[in-house]
Parts: C-alpha cells; structure tokens; sequence
C-alpha cells in the first residue's frame, strides 16, 4: 500500500513537473500511467486524467503569470475557439480505427517536433491579429477532436509557429488553454465511472509542487534550449506511438 503511495506520488509529480515546464505532456502521460501502474480502467483512467491535468496546468499557469509568461488574451481566443472545433470534429474520430489515428497523431508529432527543433523562432506575437490567433486554435482544435489527443503538444508548437509567441510565453498561455479543455472534458464525463478521490488527490497533490517546479524551471532555461528540450520530448513520445501502434497491427 505504502509502496503504491510512493510510486502515485513519483508519477503525479513528473506529470506536474512536464505541464509546468513544457506545457504539455500531461493527458498522455496521465493516463498510460493510470492504467498500467495504478489499474484503473481506461475509461476511469480518462476521467481522472481531466481533473488531474486540469488542476495542474491551472496552478502551472498561475504560477506563469507570475513570472510574466502568460497571455491571457491568446489563452482565451485560442483555447475558446478550439474548443468549439474540438466538439464539432469529435465525430470524424469514427471514420477510421483507432490504431490508425495514433499513427497520424504520431506522425503529426514528428513533423511537429522536427519544425519546433530546426526552425527558426518565428516573428512576435504583436504584429498577429486575432484572427490568426483564432484560426489557430480552431486548426488544432479540430486535430485535437478528430485525433482524440491534443494538449500542448499542439497547443505550444501553434503557438510558436502560427500565432507567434516566445517559447516561454507560449508554455504559459498552452496551460490555460488545456484547463479549458480539461473542464470542458470532465463536463462531459460526469456520467461516467466515479472517481477514485484517493489516487485523484495524490496525483493532483504532488503534481502542483511538480508544476511549480517546471514553471520555475522553465523560467532559468534559455528560451532555444527549452524549445529543442520541448521538440525531443514530443519526437521520443510520438516514436513511442508509432513502435506500440505498428505493433498492434502487426507491423513489427
């Protein structure tokens, strides 16, 4: 029991710890780690990834606006745009299985990361009207429901790319952006398996030290180095995805 404590503990401080300095990693670590260490059904394990993520981006973001590196009108256009596409394109999901949407998604990842690692920093964010910031955030809000998996691995490199913020800023501004997802995610959950408040507790308790840690962090690193730590991140991740999904259909 002590054992299992510990380990809850461990897990939900590196999912905080990935929110508050890369402003992603959160759902996609939450749940395989919910599933195959704790033992909750995927369907539980879902639910309890909302509330956990969803309090640590907020206490992460929070701590961002400390420090300057959040832009509350971005966060809001971007984040309430892509949630109107995320629920309009959450149906096309059923087009194709879902093996073969893990693979684009991995895919989408590689591309990404690759543009985040070898392209230059874009131009600033104050010559980007709200119309791309808009633009943007439905693109990946429209990925984001017919993929099934988004969070700030889609959210920081628009950010950068497409609307133009600093890597910093855009950490910052990504974990407002997936607490609006996450609350809008568990509404539409409520009916589903209850939660387990014990683990729910745990993780969301060490994950906000992990996540004022990660802002802190974030803050020290030089703003190239955090983008090609970001870029690695989501390469090693989505190389991850590709090898469990080929697998699956017996690629490998």
């Amino acid at each position: 029991m002590i054992e299992q404590i510990l380990i809850d503990i461990l897990l939900g401080f590196a999912i905080g710890l990935s929110l508050g300095l890369l402003g992603g990693g959160g759902s996609i670590l939450t749940v395989p780690a919910l599933v195959y260490v704790v033992g909750q059904t995927p369907q539980a394990a879902v639910t309890a990834s909302l509330v956990i993520v969803g309090a640590n981006s907020l206490i992460g973001a929070f701590m961002h606006r400390s420090q300057g590196t959040l832009n509350w009108r971005v966060a809001l256009i971007f984040g309430g745009v892509g949630m109107v596409a995320a629920y309009l394109s959450a149906g096309w999901s059923k087009l194709l299985p879902s093996t073969a949407l893990m693979i684009l998604f991995a895919l989408l990842m590689v591309v990404v990361g690759l543009l985040m690692a070898l392209g230059p920093q874009p131009a600033q964010a104050a010559g980007r009207s709200w119309l791309v910031t808009a633009a943007s955030g439905g693109g990946v809000g429209t990925l984001t429901g017919f993929l099934g998996v988004g969070g700030g691995f889609l959210i920081v490199p628009a950010l950068v790319m497409w609307v133009g913020l600093p890597i910093r800023q855009a950490v910052g501004t990504s974990l407002v952006v997936i607490a609006m997802n996450s609350l809008a995610g568990f509404l539409g959950h409520l009916n589903g398996p209850p939660l387990d408040a014990q683990v729910v507790a745990i993780f969301v308790g060490a994950g906000l030290t992990g996540a004022l840690l990660g802002a802190r962090l974030a803050r020290t690193l030089h703003p190239a180095h955090l983008r090609r730590a970001f870029a690695l991140f989501v390469i090693v991740l989505a190389l991850f995805l590709l090898v469990d999904n080929a697998q699956k259909l017996g690629w490998l």
